[in-house]
């Protein structure tokens, strides 16, 4: 009974750092606890996020950020209606996120993919396979759209560019910007 009321302990324990941490310091907290692997500058901008049952198995790179509700699914739960006929069977894999991603809401990843560098994940998107470096891949199962360039391309034709930070004084720059 001790060590199940240490444990519950330590699981609301981690569950107060998530809360209390923000989008800039909350992977530490993932990485110390779960075993996820970060580099550098990674933002997490949502409290629901899932690095799947076996966390140690997800490499996050430099420059990432992680929009809410992002889901990390490190293993196949499916296998688990062979297991009469094998028992134990399992299967696992890696999940590696390059550098300078954006994984929108929502987003999976599934096992043994690896998004390479300067990607864009849409919202909602599943990713099944590989998504090769500077690109923009959407949808169920996700494809590649177009490439980091053409998506830079069509934002700086549709981009407003706002530097107040004092939230009063930016909502009135925006909401002016959007009468233009």
């Amino acid at each position: 009974m001790l060590k199940l009321l240490k444990e519950i302990s330590h699981i609301l324990y981690i569950k107060m750092l998530i809360l209390k941490s923000n989008a800039y310091n909350l992977h530490k907290v993932y990485e110390k606890h779960y075993g996820v692997k970060f580099g550098k500058n990674v933002r997490i901008t949502g409290k629901r996020i899932s690095f799947g049952g076996e966390p140690y198995l997800v490499e996050v790179g430099n420059n990432v950020t992680i929009a809410p509700g992002v889901k990390f699914q490190t293993h196949d739960g499916g296998i688990g209606i062979f297991r009469n006929e094998y028992p134990g069977i399992n299967v696992y894999g890696k999940i590696k996120i390059g550098n300078n991603v954006f994984l929108g809401e929502e987003s999976m990843i599934m096992y043994n993919v690896t998004i390479g560098d300067n990607v864009i994940i849409g919202a909602r998107s599943v990713v099944t396979k590989n998504i090769p470096s500077n690109s923009v891949a959407v949808g169920v199962p996700a494809k590649v759209i177009k490439s980091i360039e053409e998506y830079k391309f069509n934002s700086l034709n549709k981009a407003v560019f706002i530097y107040e930070t004092k939230p009063q004084k930016r909502k009135a720059e925006i909401i002016s910007k959007l009468k233009q």
